[in-house]
């Protein structure tokens, strides 16, 4: 699955993670540091099964666990309508 932030979506890494901008109606997404390690992996071209081992190798989570968090984040943004597959 190949991730892309949808055309009219502006993203900016902020201390805090990152911020995702839906330019045509003004809503603002906030990222933590690691929903925002993880878009950053798929927006890289990494499947989400790359970006659940780098999440599972960068925290302290479990590799079923991080799995299901990616999916439940792609799902959000999918849902959200941020993200094209």
């Amino acid at each position: 699955m190949t991730l892309k932030l949808r055309t009219g979506v502006s993203c900016a890494d902020t201390e805090y993670g990152i911020a995702l901008l839906d330019e045509d109606n003004g809503e603002y997404w906030e990222l933590n540091p690691t929903g925002a390690q993880v878009l950053r992996s798929l927006l890289a071209g990494n499947t989400s099964e790359e970006a659940a081992q780098e999440l599972s190798g960068a925290c302290d989570v479990d590799a079923a666990t991080a799995r299901e968090d990616v999916q439940d984040l792609v799902e959000a943004l999918d849902s959200s309508g941020l993200v094209e597959r």
